[in-house]
């Protein structure tokens, strides 16, 4: 059986402008027929009011990325504890936070939480909540890479006397890396329009700030269009990276 032949460059090119150009379209006939009051005029007198929204939520979503993956990995080899409590409180932690909406986690993490606390900086707690809610996910998704490690290669390390703590760092996680990062990758993503959901606080992000343009305007599409197109700007590189690691790390079966 001779070997497929990958498509030409050429083609794939050609492939992507006609898909592009038959989404333009759709849109395009969709927008033609609506019978709406373009008001771009209104809505370009608050373009720094978008601009700082947007900014607002590249550095909340950066500093909830870091934050997130370090308690994803904690709570990942916190799973694979021989402490039963701490295991017990670490899969307790996943299936809470993963069974409840993050619009609720907010709420409570605001109201009550961070009161308790005496945390008074908005968007301190809003980094938090949403580092809390993202390193669940995260974290299953190291420890599923973890898992996917073959018990022979761990017995083959302990076999040639490695330690716990360095067949994680030599045998486990370099080859673990390869299976988690697209999923780690998506994960980026949503995590980025999840902080949309922290206007619910005050919070002067992207969203939110799109929301009082509305409220000033009364012009609606116009408002969430760029909303739109700042998340995509924010996500489809991530998205795209995603990609790229799947085609890298994918192998033969």
């Amino acid at each position: 059986m001779q070997p497929q032949q990958s498509p030409s460059f050429a083609w794939k090119a050609l492939s992507f402008l006609a898909a592009l150009a038959l989404l333009a379209l759709i849109f395009s006939f969709s927008f033609y027929h609506l019978a709406y009051r373009w008001n771009w005029r209104g809505v370009w007198i608050y373009r720094q009011k978008f601009l700082q929204g947007w900014l607002v939520t590249i550095v909340l979503s950066s500093c909830a990325l870091f934050v997130s993956t370090a308690i994803g990995a904690l709570f990942a080899l916190a799973r694979r504890s021989r402490f039963l409590p701490l295991r017990y409180f670490s899969r307790i932690y996943v299936e809470v936070i993963r069974g409840t909406p993050l619009l609720v986690q907010i709420l409570i993490f605001f109201y009550v939480v961070a009161d308790a606390f005496a945390i008074e900086n908005r968007y301190v707690v809003g980094v938090l909540t949403l580092s809390v809610f993202s390193g669940a996910y995260i974290s299953e998704v190291i420890r599923a890479g973890i898992e996917s490690i073959g018990a022979s290669q761990l017995e083959s390390a302990r076999a040639i006397g490695l330690t716990h703590a360095q067949t994680l760092r030599y045998v486990i996680f370099p080859q673990a890396i390869r299976q988690i990062l697209p999923p780690l990758a998506g994960q980026f993503a949503s995590l980025i329009k999840d902080s949309s959901l922290l206007s619910i606080i005050g919070i002067n992000e992207f969203a939110l700030n799109a929301q009082e343009v509305n409220s000033y305007t009364y012009s609606t599409l116009e408002s969430f269009l760029p909303l739109a197109l700042g998340y995509l700007i924010l996500t489809l590189p991530i998205s795209l990276w995603t990609q790229s690691l799947e085609t890298r790390h994918r192998f033969e079966t």
